[in-house]
């Protein structure tokens, strides 16, 4: 089968270009060819869940910089027994390519090792010696019950902003998915405030059936935005309909913040539903004026 490959901008103008979307070994295996779904140059994180086989991780990797994208692999601290599996880890996905991470506590209580978060991934140095030029962090706009409080949040932030500051490190913050522009707006401000001056990749979650997006919230902790569906849930004339990010969409592209980059989009959905979506997009800024 011949694969055409999608235009190298995605035909959705200013707000959503430069997106970045989130895939895991097991459902990116399902794809036969990204270059027929996502334009080629596209950043694409691939999920390190708990229990997920580490060769799974590389075996996607290497296909997908073969493919032409931008892959960054995510680096949970809390699954990385010691330092020498990380330095084994960051060399075997730079063999193949990869020159950028993801760098996040990870999803569990208890570090398994000598990590526990990603200012440690940061400080061990292993990431620049290899040549790892893009290190992303993880971003919470409505907080996270399993990362302290806003305080301790907020100042985990502006040390890695000052790490971006004293380093030649390119950084961004990749946030949980909302369903609300406010509480990202408060959000940013605070940021700002505070000193942290890293750009922001919004969390978006892709078209998904209402229930499915429920259960996510629930097991990620999205916080207040999360009304958004709760209303929607009430109205079952809905309750079959795929929900969809236009609103939100719409919403920020029209208060252009500052500090948002880009949008990364988690396809809850399904990968293709998100890719078919964001290919159908005209920019949501002249969508919101029509």
């Amino acid at each position: 089968m011949n694969i055409v490959p999608m235009k190298t901008t995605p035909p959705t103008g200013g707000f959503l270009d430069g997106f970045s979307i989130e895939v895991m070994p097991r459902t990116a295996a399902k794809i036969p060819d990204f270059r027929a779904i996502l334009p080629v140059g596209t950043r694409v994180y691939i999920a390190h869940i708990d229990g997920t086989p580490f060769d799974d991780m590389l075996t996607t990797a290497a296909r997908l910089v073969g493919e032409g994208f931008e892959v960054m692999p995510h680096f949970p601290a809390r699954l990385i027994p010691d330092r020498a599996t990380l330095e084994n880890r960051v060399q075997r996905y730079g063999a193949v390519g990869v020159s950028s991470a993801l760098l996040l506590a990870g999803g569990v209580d208890r570090p398994v090792g000598a990590y526990g978060d990603s200012m440690q991934l940061l400080e061990s140095g292993v990431f620049d010696r290899a040549g790892f030029d893009r290190l992303h962090v993880a971003g919470h706009p409505e907080g996270n019950k399993d990362i302290g409080d806003e305080a301790e949040v907020m100042a985990a932030l502006k040390w890695k902003s000052d790490f971006q500051n004293r380093t030649d490190a390119r950084m961004a913050v990749a946030t949980q998915f909302v369903f609300e522009a406010g509480p990202v707006a408060d959000w940013c401000a605070r940021m700002q405030a505070a000193g942290v001056h890293i750009p922001v990749h919004i969390g978006v979650a892709g078209p998904a059936k209402l229930q499915t997006l429920i259960k996510f919230s629930m097991a990620c902790g999205v916080g207040p935005s999360l009304r958004v569906l709760t209303r929607r849930a009430r109205d079952l004339t809905k309750l079959l309909r795929p929900f969809t990010p236009d609103a939100l969409l719409a919403d920020l592209a029209a208060r252009n913040l500052s500090a948002i980059e880009s949008v990364h989009f988690f396809p809850l959905g399904g990968i293709r539903a998100t890719t078919d979506y964001i290919s159908a997009q005209s920019d949501p800024a002249d969508r919101l004026r029509a």
